[in-house]
C-alpha cells in the first residue's frame, strides 16, 4: 500500500467526504417524499404556487425599502443620491442572500415535487389536472404536444416532441441523483458519469432556484441540445405552473428573445448568452435590452466551456479603414519557397545522420556518432513534424541518442546552440509552437528580395536615444524625425509578424488535421470533438496566414466594438454550477478561476467496464495493424467497436486500412460532423452476430447515450479502442466512459507507439530504453500499469502547463474585464437614466479638480472656457494663495449653476414649442426631433411628445444627457479597445528586449485608460457645458424608435484577433456632412468666416452664405 492509499484508508478520500456532507440532505428529501406523493395533482401544482409564495416574501422588508429609496431619488439633490444607490446595492444583495436561505429550506419539498411530477408522467398516459390561464396558453400553442384542454380540465400526456423525435417519459429520479442536484445548487460541479442522466437530474436545481422568479440560465454546448433538453424537460416544469423558453428559437434582439430571457427558466448555447450580453451593452434605448440580471446558471459539459472555451472571445466587430491592406498574401510565395528549401535541407540532413550513424555503430567511432546525431539533431530542429524522421527516430537508441545530444547544446543557458542551428534557415519548437528565422535564414531572404533589413527589427530603443542626443535640431525636427522612426518600426514590426505567422502556418499547422478547408474557407476543427468551429478564427494573424497558404481569400481585419471571453461572463453570475462526465483532472483549475468545487457522484449500478492496461508500440504502423487486428477480433465476437482517434488524418486512414480487409464501419470527423448524433446512437448495434464499428474523435457525441442490445451484453459490452493518448486525462477518460453506461459490461484500451505526438514529447526517452534494453522485435508491444502511469504522469505536466498558458492569457483579458466593468455600468447608467445625474456631477467634478491641480492660473483660465464653456471663478491671487479643496469646491458650484442655467433654459425655449405642437397637432405626432447644439453640431434629439408636454420638457433634457453620454462613452470606448489590440500586438516584440510582455501591456492600458477618460470627460463636459437649442422655426417629426443594430458576430479562437464580415455602423449626428436647412432671422449680412446664426457651428460662408 503506497502513501497516499494510506492516508485514504485513515481519513477517506474527498469524494466520499462531499458525500457525508450531502447525505443528510438526501434523507430529508426523501422523508419529505412520501407526503408529496400522497396529494393529487392539483394539490401538488398547489404546493409550487405555495412555495414560490413563501421564497418571494421572504424578502418583503428589504423590497420595500428599495422602492422607498428609488422613490426618493428624483427628490434628493444629484450630489446626495450615491449614499441612495449604494444602499440600495446592499439591499439587493441581501435580497439575494434571503432567498438562499429560503431555497435551503424548501429545498427538501420542491425537489419531491418535481421527482414525483417524473414518476406521475412515468406512470400515466395522462395526467389531468383542472386548467388554468396558463395551461390554456400553453394549449393554445401547436407546439405544445404535451398538453390538451377539455373543458375546465387540461390534460398533460407523457408523450410529446423533442428536438424532432417524439418521445415517451420513463425517467423517475434515482437517489444519486439526488447528490447530484444539491450539488448543484450550492453551487458546485457535479461530476457524474456517462449515462447517468445529468439532463434529468438538473431538473431539480432548475426547478428549485426558479421559484425566485429571477431566472434560471440552462446553458448547453450547442443549439440542438439546447432546443431539444428545453423541449424534452419543459413539460415537467410548465406542469407546475413555471413559463419555460429556449433564447436560440429567437432573433436576436427580438421580443421573442426579450420574452425567453423574462421565462422561469431559458434555455441557451453558451454563445448566445454572451453575444445578448454584448448586444445589450450596445443598445441604443432600454427597450432593446433583453437580459435580466445574471441569477443562478447551470452549465451543461463545464469542462468544454469553462475551461477548453474559457479564453475564447466572442466579438461584435465593424469594418477598419484599409482593413484588407495586409501583407500575407505578398509574402506567401517567399515563405513557402523558404519553407521548400529548408524542407530539402532536413531530408538532407537525416540521410546523412542515418549513414554516419550506421557507419559509426558499425565501426564504433565516437566522432562519427557525434556528427550523425548532430545531423539528426539539426534535421529535427528544422522539421520536427517530419514523417521520416518520426519514424527513424523509434529506432532502436537513436531517440536517446538525440536527446544526449540536445543536453550537450543546451548546457549553460544554450551558450553552444548557435553552432547546432548554423546551417539552418529557421528553427521550429514544437513545445512552444513557434517558428523563428535564424541569421541564415534572414540572409537568404535579404538575397531574395534585395533588401538587406527587410525583415529585421530596427534597434528602436538605441534610435530615439541617439536622437535625443543630437544637438543640432529643432523640436519639430527631432518630432518629425521620432514620427519617422516609429512609422518605420511599426511596418518592419509588420514584416516580421507577418513572416512567422506564415513559417507557423507551413511548419506547425496541417490541413485536414488542424483545420479543413471547405468552400474556399479554412475552418478549425476541434482537437477533442472532431467538429469544425464554424465561425471561429485563429488570431494575431495566424488564421489570415493559414488562407494564404491554401490559397483561399484572405479575410480583411476589422476593429472590435465588443468583446468578452466566456471566463468573464460566466464569473458575472450570482450564483454559477456545472455538470460533466470529467472534470475531476481539471479540479485546480475549476477552484483557482471560477471557486467552483468538484464533487463526485457516484453511479446508480456499479462500473462494469474493464480498463485495460495501455499497449506500447515502437513505431505508429505497427500500432495501426494491431487496432486493425484487435477490430476485428472484436467485431468477430459480437461486439460493436468505438475507435476514438485524435485528427481528421488518423480517421481516414484508420477507414482506409478497414476498407481493405473489407470491413463495414461508418466514420465521424469533422467532414461529416452533422450526422454525429445518429453515428453515435448506433455505435452500440450488431447485425448477425457481427458488431457494429464506428471511428471518431475522442470526445465525438457528446450528449449521446449508446445503448446496447442484450445480445452485446451477452458478448460483452461495447469495445472502446483509443489509437493514441491526448494530452488531456479528461479526454480520455471521455472515451472510456462511452462503455459501461448504467452497469453495461464494456472495455477500454489505448494504442500508443513512440512516434505519437505526447510520446514524443514528453514521454518516450524512458520507454524507448526500456524497449531497446529487452530487445523488442517489430510488432511487439509492452502492457504494464508502470507504463500507463508514466503516460498519465506525462498528460499531468501538459495539462499543468495548458493550464499555466490558459492563466496567463486570461491576464490580458482581465485588464480589458475591469475596463469593460466600469464602461458598461456607465453605460448602464447612460441608457436607464436613472443614475445618470450623478455620473454627470462625477464627470464636471473630474474636470473640476483636474484643471486646477495641471494648470497654472493661465492655464486654467483657458481650461474654464475651453472645457467647462465658463470664466475662471476666483482671481489670480486666490488661485494662487487659496486652499486648493475650497478652490476646487467653489469652481464645482459655479460649473454646476451653469450647467443648470442652460438645462433650465433649453427645457424653457423647447416647451412653448412643444406645447403649440401637442395642443394643435398632437394627433399628428407621437414622436418628435428636438434640436440642441453646442456651437459645433446640431444634435437631433428624439423625445416622445406626451411625456415632454407632461413633464414639461424636462424629459428633453434627460434624453439629451443620456444621447450625449451614450454617444461619447461608445466612441472613447471602440476607440480604446482599438488601441488596446494595437497594444496587445505591439508588446509581443518586448520579448526580444528580454522585458515581460504582460508587465509593459498592463502598465501601457492603464496610461491609455486614463487617457480615455480624461477624453471621455473632456468632451461629456464640453457638450453639457455649451448645450442650447438653436433659433427654430418648426418641429420635426422623429422617426419611429431605432432600435439595436446586427453587427457581425463571432467566436475567435484563443490564438487570434481576425478578420471578420462588414458590421453595420451608423452616427447618428447631424451638421456634421450636411447642409443645414435651420431658417434663420438676422437684422445685417454676417461676414463671410462668421459664425452662422442658425448655431450649426460652421463658418456663414460653409452653411448659410454657400452660393450668396
Amino acid at each position: 500500500m503506497n502513501f497516499n492509499n494510506f492516508l485514504k484508508s485513515l481519513f477517506g478520500d474527498k469524494s466520499s467526504r462531499d458525500m457525508k456532507l450531502i447525505q443528510p440532505l438526501v434523507e430529508k428529501v426523501k422523508a419529505v417524499y412520501p407526503e408529496i406523493q400522497k396529494l393529487n395533482n392539483d394539490e401538488l401544482r398547489a404546493k409550487t404556487k405555495e412555495l414560490q409564495h413563501y421564497v418571494q416574501s421572504s424578502a418583503d422588508e428589504q423590497k420595500k425599502q428599495i422602492e422607498e429609496l428609488k422613490a426618493k431619488i428624483e427628490e434628493t439633490p444629484i450630489d446626495e443620491r450615491e449614499d441612495i444607490f449604494n444602499q440600495i446595492d446592499k439591499l439587493e444583495k441581501e435580497v439575494l442572500d434571503l432567498y438562499e436561505k429560503a431555497l435551503d429550506e424548501v429545498m427538501p419539498t420542491a425537489f419531491s415535487i418535481i421527482k414525483d411530477t417524473a414518476r406521475r408522467f412515468a406512470e400515466n398516459e395522462e395526467t389531468i389536472v383542472t386548467a388554468t390561464d396558463f395551461d390554456r396558453e400553453l394549449a393554445a400553442n401547436p407546439a405544445n404536444d404535451f398538453v390538451t384542454i377539455d373543458g375546465d380540465k387540461a390534460i398533460y400526456h407523457n408523450e410529446w416532441t423533442a428536438g424532432g423525435n417524439k418521445l415517451k417519459w420513463n425517467m423517475v429520479h434515482y437517489d444519486v441523483q439526488l447528490f447530484g442536484g444539491i450539488a448543484l445548487h450550492q453551487g458546485k460541479i457535479a461530476e457524474m458519469a456517462t449515462g447517468e442522466g445529468k439532463t434529468l437530474v438538473a431538473t431539480l436545481p432548475v426547478f428549485l432556484n426558479a421559484l425566485t422568479g429571477n431566472g434560471v440560465h440552462m446553458v448547453t454546448v450547442n443549439d440542438y441540445l439546447a432546443k431539444r433538453d428545453s423541449e424534452w424537460m419543459g413539460p415537467l416544469y410548465m406542469f407546475n405552473g413555471l413559463s419555460v423558453d429556449c433564447i436560440d428559437k429567437h432573433q436576436p434582439n427580438s421580443e421573442a428573445r426579450r420574452k425567453a430571457y423574462q421565462a422561469d427558466i431559458t434555455f441557451g448555447t453558451n454563445n448566445e448568452f454572451g453575444f445578448d450580453y454584448l448586444r445589450d451593452n450596445m443598445a441604443l434605448n432600454p427597450s432593446d435590452l433583453v437580459q435580466r440580471k445574471h441569477n443562478y446558471a447551470i452549465v451543461d459539459e463545464v469542462d468544454s466551456v469553462l475551461i477548453d472555451d474559457a479564453r475564447t472571445p466572442l466579438i461584435i466587430s465593424g469594418p477598419i479603414p484599409k482593413g484588407d491592406d495586409q501583407m500575407f498574401e505578398e509574402y506567401q510565395p517567399l515563405v513557402e519557397h523558404l519553407y521548400e528549401v529548408q524542407r530539402k535541407q532536413a531530408t538532407e540532413l537525416l540521410a546523412e545522420a542515418k549513414q554516419k550513424i550506421t557507419t559509426g555503430q558499425e565501426k564504433n567511432d565516437k566522432q562519427l556518432l557525434e556528427d550523425g546525431f548532430l545531423a539528426l539533431y539539426r534535421s529535427y530542429k528544422a522539421l520536427p513534424k517530419n514523417k521520416p524522421l518520426i519514424k527513424y527516430l523509434s529506432e532502436d537508441g537513436i531517440k536517446a541518442g538525440m536527446l544526449a545530444t540536445e543536453e550537450f547544446y543546451m548546457a549553460n543557458n544554450n551558450r553552444e546552440m548557435p553552432k547546432a542551428i548554423e546551417p539552418l534557415y529557421f528553427v521550429v519548437d514544437e513545445k512552444l509552437n513557434s517558428a523563428d528565422l535564424t541569421d541564415k535564414g534572414t540572409a537568404w531572404l535579404a538575397k531574395q528580395t534585395g533588401q538587406e533589413d527587410l525583415f529585421v527589427l530596427p534597434d528602436i530603443t538605441s534610435q530615439l536615444s541617439a536622437l535625443e542626443s543630437q544637438t543640432n535640431l529643432s523640436d519639430q525636427e527631432r518630432i518629425d524625425k521620432k514620427d519617422e522612426l516609429m512609422s518605420h518600426y511599426g511596418v518592419q514590426s509588420e514584416r516580421v509578424h507577418t513572416l512567422q505567422q506564415l513559417l507557423k502556418a507551413y511548419t506547425m499547422f496541417n490541413k485536414d488535421d488542424e483545420y479543413v478547408v471547405m468552400d474556399g474557407e479554412v475552418k478549425i476543427v476541434d482537437e477533442q470533438t472532431g467538429r469544425i468551429m464554424e465561425g471561429r478564427r485563429w488570431s494575431d494573424g495566424l488564421h489570415q496566414a493559414i488562407e494564404a497558404k491554401e490559397h483561399v481569400k484572405v479575410e480583411a481585419a476589422t476593429q472590435t466594438f465588443a468583446t468578452i471571453t466566456l471566463q468573464n461572463y460566466f464569473r458575472m453570475y450570482h450564483k454559477l454550477a456545472g455538470m460533466t462526465g470529467t472534470a475531476s483532472t481539471e479540479a485546480g483549475e475549476f477552484w483557482d478561476i471560477y471557486k467552483l468545487d468538484v464533487v463526485e457522484i457516484p453511479t446508480n449500478r456499479p462500473i462494469a467496464r474493464h480498463d485495460l492496461d495501455d499497449r506500447v508500440y515502437k513505431t505508429a504502423r505497427e500500432k495501426y495493424a494491431a487496432v486493425i487486428d484487435e477490430i476485428e477480433a472484436m467485431r468477430n465476437a459480437g461486439r460493436p467497436v468505438l475507435v476514438g482517434t485524435t485528427s481528421v488524418e488518423i480517421s481516414e486512414l484508420l477507414s482506409k486500412m478497414l476498407k481493405m480487409r473489407h470491413i463495414p464501419h461508418n466514420v465521424l470527423n469533422a467532414k461529416l460532423h452533422q450526422r454525429e448524433a445518429q453515428i453515435v446512437a448506433e455505435a452500440g448495434r450488431s447485425e448477425n452476430g457481427l458488431g457494429a464499428v464506428t471511428i471518431a474523435t475522442n470526445m465525438a457525441g457528446r450528449g449521446t447515450d449508446i445503448k446496447l442490445t442484450d445480445e452485446v451484453k451477452a458478448a460483452g459490452g461495447l469495445a472502446i479502442i483509443g489509437t493514441e493518448r491526448h494530452e488531456s486525462r479528461r479526454v480520455d477518460r471521455q472515451l472510456r466512459g462511452r462503455a459501461g453506461r448504467q452497469g453495461d459490461p464494456g472495455s477500454s484500451v489505448f494504442y500508443v507507439s513512440l512516434e505519437d505526438k505526447l510520446m514524443r514529447l514528453f514521454a518516450s526517452e524512458r520507454i524507448a530504453k526500456i524497449m531497446d534494453r529487452l530487445g523488442f522485435e517489430d510488432g511487439e508491444r509492452i502492457e504494464s500499469p508502470m507504463i500507463s502511469k508514466s503516460i498519465e504522469r506525462a498528460q499531468k505536466k501538459v495539462e499543468e502547463n495548458n493550464f499555466g498558458i490558459r492563466k496567463h492569457l486570461l491576464e490580458y483579458d482581465d485588464v480589458m474585464n475591469k475596463q469593460r466593468t466600469v464602461i458598461y455600468e456607465k453605460r448602464r447608467h447612460a441608457l436607464m437614466g436613472e443614475r445618470i445625474g450623478m455620473d454627470i456631477t462625477n464627470v464636471i467634478w473630474d474636470r473640476v479638480v483636474s484643471i486646477i491641480e495641471k494648470n497654472d492660473y493661465e492655464g486654467a483660465k483657458e481650461e474654464f472656457m475651453k472645457i467647462l464653456a465658463m470664466e475662471i471663478p476666483f482671481t489670480q491671487e486666490e488661485f494662487e494663495s487659496g486652499v486648493r479643496s475650497e478652490l476646487e469646491e467653489r469652481a464645482f458650484q459655479d460649473a454646476m449653476a451653469s450647467f443648470k442655467r442652460h438645462t433650465d433654459r433649453i427645457q424653457a425655449d423647447a416647451y412653448p414649442v412643444i406645447k403649440k405642437v401637442q395642443e394643435e397637432q398632437g394627433a399628428m405626432f407621437e414622436r418628435i426631433l428636438v434640436p440642441i447644439t453646442d456651437g459645433r453640431n446640431i444634435y437631433q434629439i428624439p423625445a416622445n411628445l406626451q411625456e415632454a408636454y407632461n413633464s414639461e420638457a424636462a424629459s428633453v433634457v434627460k434624453e439629451f444627457e443620456k444621447t450625449i453620454m451614450l454617444r461619447i462613452i461608445d466612441d472613447n470606448w471602440k476607440e480604446n479597445l482599438r488601441q488596446l489590440d494595437e497594444l496587445r500586438h505591439s508588446v509581443q516584440n518586448a520579448s526580444y528586449e528580454q522585458k515581460d510582455p504582460l508587465l509593459i501591456f498592463k502598465l501601457e492600458s492603464v496610461k491609455l485608460w486614463d487617457n480615455m477618460i480624461d477624453d471621455m470627460n473632456n468632451r461629456i463636459a464640453n457638450v453639457l457645458m455649451r448645450c442650447q437649442i438653436p433659433v427654430v422655426q418648426e418641429v420635426q417629426e422623429a422617426a419611429p424608435e431605432q432600435h439595436a443594430q446586427r453587427y457581425h458576430e463571432q467566436k475567435e479562437d484563443i490564438e487570434t484577433r481576425a478578420a471578420q464580415q462588414r458590421a453595420a455602423h451608423q452616427d447618428t449626428r447631424e451638421g456634421a456632412d450636411r447642409i443645414n436647412h435651420t431658417p434663420y432671422v438676422a437684422d445685417r449680412l454676417p461676414r463671410p468666416n462668421d459664425p452662422c446664426p442658425c448655431g450649426s457651428g460652421k463658418k456663414f460662408k460653409n452653411c448659410h452664405g454657400k452660393n450668396l
